[in-house]
């Protein structure tokens, strides 16, 4: 087999000799990584031509071209996986995403991580020294690299890539669009990937379709081939297609589609002209207008960016296309639109939109305009483009769209390319300010985040948006806000969050409107005058986790340092609905418990650097409906998260829990630099945890105490842990020794990362746990080596979850 593996030694080779150029010779080689893959169809025969090309010695560069969603991508995966399911001679295989905005650094860094490159002061190298290291490591190595979506030549000189030749045997296999790009790379051998012949496009959209769907009706397979016709062969459009008619049951449904199909395909012109209408399809066929504009907003991140789907409702929520449409997709007047969605939002049902959100970003997924990532969607290159097609230059939408995310800009845009637009995005750039002063009087949305060079705003900047609703500054280096910004008189939507302000406008009091407010992880943060976070009658969701520097000002009026002033102005928030909040005394722990209103809408919390208290009653905590996330950050003193339960038959004090309740809604729980804090035994009260992240506790001896557990089953509903466990990490724990006495299930179980537990003997697993497994074990080897397992069965089953820890 073709399995390949690495081995880290630093030992000169004039100390092994013999032994040392056999281990260099033909045993330091990097594991090559499976990568998913729908069964294909119609790829065979292109696979065994390039799969023929690699074993010749002349060819070293191949380039595979081909219109947008041909499956060129999906060829090189089949190459990739023969790498691992197959016997070969190459040392190395290593994958890399390049994508339209061609980013040298990212490569680079790509590559560094497949050849052992992991330390975190390796990436802030430059491009010239970080070239010197890959080449001195693939120099000696019979590689292959698969760059996947070349849009322009990637110099492999800067890189650091030997060139590929006859003498070092190396191959470089790469995708594109353009056959330009072929020449632009050298390569070799081009080879164009070809759209399905009709047999194998036939079978592809049938197997996508359904049989029982097909049989239901004698004209429906007639129908269905003529659709499939439709789709010239291409792919995406076939796989698109067929799963937006999957559910269409009456040959009239099946007529209408493919007289759309048919309207639509007859304006193309050119590769981009037939390509578009054909996705535009599944746009075409979403249930109403709303779910159009969801999908179009997607437009505006990146390509491949993983876009957070709690963060993506946010926007939404906040964007007038949101508030024009009513729950059946119907327009409304702007006003009336505005009034029925705030109404229905007042009533405390942020967590109904919250869930509408998550339907409509499960239409998409179903009609396969978004790629379900689990916490993340991603929207495919060529369906981005095809919606900024339809949001920039369909004649009947005319959205206005100026999209410029990740372009690798180091100005903005002349402020006439800004008047008419819409929606604009900016994120992910390298300009450092924004001088102009804009007039765009009809932009509702703008995304200047990622801009981590981003430190100074005109103070006109905002003169000339009236209208905006949405605006994201997170992820720059803004110090302070403009003055102008109170003039955004209808923005509903600010993230500052991650940014080095040290103050916070008083000027922001006057955005009356305001319904979302992020302004987590703001270290730099010294000041928050009183009478500004309470003035904003409108806010329905306040996130201040990791809010404010130790280092505030010492001003009567700061809320941030005087937490009981800060719980008296949330106090003030009538319509909010959730909150994330940081609190740093002990006594504001109470004053924060005895706002029940603030409990209820509490779905983050960080409990850090209390001054005094060893023991914490974390009770109180329990009760709270909607708590998702605890985070217990930097207390030096904390000795013991304590809990108290209800006795049965007596009256129940707050501060009790019952086993009725305990901590029902959280779901993430991190420990972090508590060093005196031994033990986290009461997470067995906590039947639905998906994330625990113990870090840094130099004194922590088990998670699971013998001792404590004992009275936690007994009265806790759920006496096996970790039933819902999806991630834990267990990071620089130099005295723990146990997560727990027995073998636990773990049915959920993706990921558990290990690092610096020299005391960790044994893990809480079995040979039962494999079946049907998919866990990663990411650790150091030698601590992986020296683990004790249940048994023997036990160890080979899980030797394949092994990877090396990184440090990210």
């Amino acid at each position: 087999m073709g399995n390949v593996f690495s081995i880290s030694i630093s030992i000169s080779p004039g100390d092994l000799g013999g032994w040392w150029q056999w281990i260099a010779g033909r045993a330091c080689r990097v594991e090559g990584r499976g990568r998913p893959s729908e069964p294909t169809v119609g790829l065979e025969n292109m696979l065994d031509k390039v799969w023929s090309c690699l074993i010749q010695e002349h060819v070293g560069i191949i380039g595979l071209y081909g219109m947008g969603g041909v499956g060129k991508t999906t060829l090189l995966t089949q190459i990739n996986n023969r790498f691992i399911n197959t016997s070969h001679d190459f040392d190395v295989v290593i994958w890399v995403t390049v994508s339209k905005d061609l980013r040298l650094e990212k490569v680079q860094d790509e590559i560094g991580e497949k050849i052992g490159f992991f330390e975190e002061k390796w990436h802030t190298k430059r491009i010239d020294e970080k070239a010197v290291d890959i080449y001195n490591v693939l120099r000696k190595k019979k590689f292959v690299l698969l760059l996947d979506d070349v849009w322009e030549r990637v110099n492999l000189i800067r890189l650091g890539v030997p060139f590929p030749d006859g003498q070092n045997s190396s191959k470089v296999v790469f995708t594109t669009r353009s056959e330009t790009v072929c020449s632009l790379m050298d390569a070799q051998k081009k080879i164009k990937v070809e759209t399905l012949e009709w047999e194998e496009a036939w079978k592809l959209f049938r197997d996508k379709v359904g049989e029982d769907i097909l049989g239901i009706h004698p004209d429906i397979p007639h129908l269905a081939q003529a659709v499939a016709r439709e789709c010239d062969g291409l792919p995406i459009a076939l796989i698109t297609i067929a799963r937006a008619m999957a559910c269409k049951k009456t040959p009239q449904e099946w007529s209408h589609g493919l007289e759309v199909l048919r309207k639509s395909a007859s304006e193309l012109q050119g590769m981009g002209d037939e390509v578009f209408p054909l996705l535009k399809f599944s746009y075409d066929s979403l249930p109403n207008v709303r779910i159009q504009s969801c999908f179009l907003y997607c437009t505006l991140f990146p390509e491949d960016y993983k876009i957070d789907k709690d963060d993506l409702i946010d926007y939404w929520n906040c964007d007038v296309f949101w508030n024009d449409f009513d729950h059946n997709g119907g327009s409304t007047s702007p006003t009336e639109g505005f009034n029925s969605i705030s109404t229905r939002l007042l009533k405390d049902e942020i967590p109904s939109a919250r869930n509408e959100g998550y339907e409509i970003i499960g239409t998409l997924g179903r009609a396969c305009l978004l790629e379900d990532e689990g916490k993340y969607v991603k929207i495919h290159d060529v369906i981005r483009d095809m919606a900024l097609w339809i949001a920039c230059e369909c004649a009947e939408k005319k959205e206005h769209f100026l999209v410029q995310a990740g372009a690798q800009l180091i100005k903005t845009p002349k402020a006439d390319e800004w008047v008419g637009a819409s929606r604009m995005s900016l994120m992910a750039n390298s300009f450092e300010d924004l001088p102009e002063s804009p007039s765009c009087p009809r932009l509702l949305t703008l995304f200047l985040c990622h801009n981590h060079d981003l430190s100074m705003i005109n103070g006109d900047f905002f003169q000339y948006m009236d209208a905006l609703a949405v605006l994201d500054l997170s992820e720059t280096r803004i110090e302070e806000l403009p003055l102008g910004i109170s003039r955004l008189i209808s923005l509903q939507y600010l993230n500052l969050s991650n940014t080095w302000l040290r103050r916070l406008s008083f000027e922001l009091k006057g955005l009356k409107k305001l319904k979302y407010l992020n302004l987590e992880s703001n270290g730099h943060l010294k000041m928050i005058p009183g009478q500004v976070i309470s003035n904003l009658s409108s806010l329905q969701v306040l996130r201040m986790l990791r809010c404010g520097s130790h280092l505030y000002e010492k001003a009567g009026d700061n809320i941030l340092s005087d937490g009981n002033l800060q719980i008296e102005e949330l106090r003030c928030l009538e319509n909010l609905n959730e909150l994330s909040f940081t609190i740093n005394y002990a006594s504001i722990l109470q004053s924060f418990l005895n706002a029940h209103r603030l409990q209820n809408c509490t779905k983050a919390l960080l409990l850090m650097c209390f001054d005094s208290p060893n023991s914490i009653n974390i009770s109180s905590l329990a009760n709270m409906r909607h708590l998702g996330v605890l985070e217990i950050l930097a207390n030096p003193n904390l000795e013991e998260l304590h809990v108290d339960f209800a006795v049965q038959g007596t009256s129940q004090m707050p501060s009790m829990i019952s086993t009725r309740k305990c901590f029902d809604s959280l779901r993430q729980v991190l420990v972090y630099k508590c060093d005196r804090l031994r033990e986290l035994s009461w997470l067995i009260l906590a039947p639905n945890l998906e994330n625990l992240r113990v870090i840094s506790n130099h004194n922590m001896e088990e998670i699971f105490s013998t001792r404590k557990i004992i009275e936690l089953l007994i009265r806790s509903r759920n006496p096996t842990p970790f039933t819902k466990l999806e991630f834990l990490e267990l990071r620089k724990l130099p005295k723990l020794k146990s997560v727990y006495w027995n073998a636990l299930p773990f049915p959920f179980l993706r990921k558990m990362k290990v690092y610096k537990c020299p005391m960790l003997k044994k893990l809480p697993l079995n040979s039962d746990n494999t079946k049907g497994c998919k866990v990663v074990i990411e650790a150091e080897a030698q601590w992986w080596e020296h683990l004790e397992w249940e048994d023997d069965a036990t160890k080979a089953a899980f030797l394949p979850h092994f990877t090396h820890y990184t440090i990210r």
